[in-house]
């Protein structure tokens, strides 16, 4: 057992509200699985050791901070600095259609439904998902009403700005033909570390637009994850753009839990030198005619280190899936490293399923054709990076974020030059 672990099962006894029952639950596993051991598979290339002896430290005060603006992009947005939610949800005007409570002031009738999805669609394995079960306190729930269509965006940013530990949790509930576009939007260059999850069910029929930028770097760690339950006929189209820090991993895991649910997930992941990014996912079809789609693009900069894990797990009675999941990855140095395990679990026989991963380095033919034409290296590096990711960039529905995205990602790729 760990030191910063040790610490947080004994803070975790003194909460006590609504969610005892569950964080109770979680207490137990936690005693019962204990810290991760350099053997477990989910684990084994994730390095801990900075936060196993870590001392915890919750702040009861946010810092200083300013919400990073995306220009043209009209959101709501529900601001947590420090693991302090900031934003007053009584001064925010809502469309109808669509409700927000905070969960450490959640009348008694939203209890109920807070409990009913609180840790039912992150699975049990992850243990900062467990520590984040036990201790957040600081958190929302969103429910949409059946048959409505929210136009404006939910932006939901979560802020690293001073050491501390952070704890933050979003329970999102879309009733069914029901539509709307959350962006989970992440960031910090402090020391500090961050735990952050996010639940979603989505309706029969209903369609979600998600966004997760986390995009903390330097000593910032983070670990978190967004996990999606798809009713019957349910649409999600989700989009990760993720950069490296001392430690950050993010965890996906969508479950097909209807007939002819819909899923598309692209991940983009940018490393510069030195940092460390770990993502894993898992898609579950357990129910007949669903389809995934799946790609993930990771550019990995001088002795950076990248982990990928996608796994795609058929059930038995998924007859008539069509799946598919792909990663592909680019060394900007031979000191760059990446771990990457696509994975097809099949337990139907009568379905489509196709999985690969490739890894490569900058071409040198095409950096010297750039070179020969008098394109500066920075210019002609940022180039080939771009044209390595276009495709998922393009594919990002909201325009604002798309134009948003891309000087971003061009200043990112001169970060990443090799010296």
């Amino acid at each position: 057992m760990s030191q910063w672990l040790t610490q947080v099962i004994d803070d975790a006894k003194r909460v006590d509200d609504f969610l005892a029952p569950m964080r109770q639950q979680a207490l137990s596993k936690l005693q019962t699985q204990g810290w991760p051991h350099a053997r477990s598979e989910e684990w084994r290339f994730t390095p801990l050791t900075s936060i196993k002896e870590r001392s915890v430290d919750a702040s009861s005060i946010a810092g200083n901070y300013e919400v990073p603006e995306i220009e043209g992009l009209n959101a709501i947005d529900l601001v947590f600095v420090d693991g302090l939610l900031v934003t007053n949800l009584s001064d925010i005007s809502l469309p109808s259609g669509l409700s927000v409570y905070a969960l450490s002031d959640a009348p008694s009738a939203v209890q109920s439904k807070i409990t009913s999805l609180f840790g039912h669609v992150k699975p049990a394995r992850h243990v900062f998902g467990l520590v984040n079960d036990a201790l957040c306190q600081q958190g929302i729930y969103v429910e949409v009403d059946e048959d409505a269509s929210i136009d404006t965006p939910l932006r939901i940013v979560n802020l690293a700005t001073k050491d501390c530990d952070a704890h933050t949790r979003v329970l999102v509930n879309l009733g069914k033909h029901s539509q709307l576009k959350v962006i989970e939007h992440g960031s910090g260059n402090v020391a500090s570390f961050t735990t952050a999850f996010a639940e979603y069910v989505i309706g029969e029929k209903a369609s979600l637009e998600h966004y997760r930028f986390a995009l903390f770097t330097g000593a910032a760690k983070q670990v978190g994850g967004s996990h999606f339950s798809l009713q019957h006929s349910a649409n999600l189209n989700s989009t990760l753009v993720s950069y490296g820090s001392e430690l950050s991993r993010l965890d996906v895991d969508i479950i097909h839990a209807g007939e002819h649910a819909n899923a598309k997930m692209n991940a983009i992941y940018l490393l510069a030198e030195g940092e460390f990014f770990d993502l894993h996912s898992t898609i579950e079809h357990a129910m007949p005619n669903g389809t995934t789609e799946e790609n993930a693009r990771g550019i990995i900069g001088d002795r950076a280190r990248a982990v990928f894990s996608g796994r795609i797990h058929i059930h038995r009675d998924a007859q008539k899936t069509l799946a598919e999941l792909n990663n592909r990855n680019l060394l900007l140095s031979r000191r760059a490293m990446i771990n990457t395990k696509p994975e097809l679990e099949i337990y139907a026989d009568d379905v489509k399923c196709a999985h690969g991963a490739t890894v490569a380095e900058i071409e040198e033919k095409a950096l010297y054709y750039l070179l020969s034409r008098g394109i500066k290296r920075s210019k002609a590096l940022v180039m080939l990076n771009f044209g390595f990711i276009q495709e998922l960039v393009n594919a990002i529905d909201d325009e604002s974020i798309r134009t948003w995205l891309l000087p971003m990602l061009s200043e990112r790729f001169a970060s990443m030059e090799v010296k």
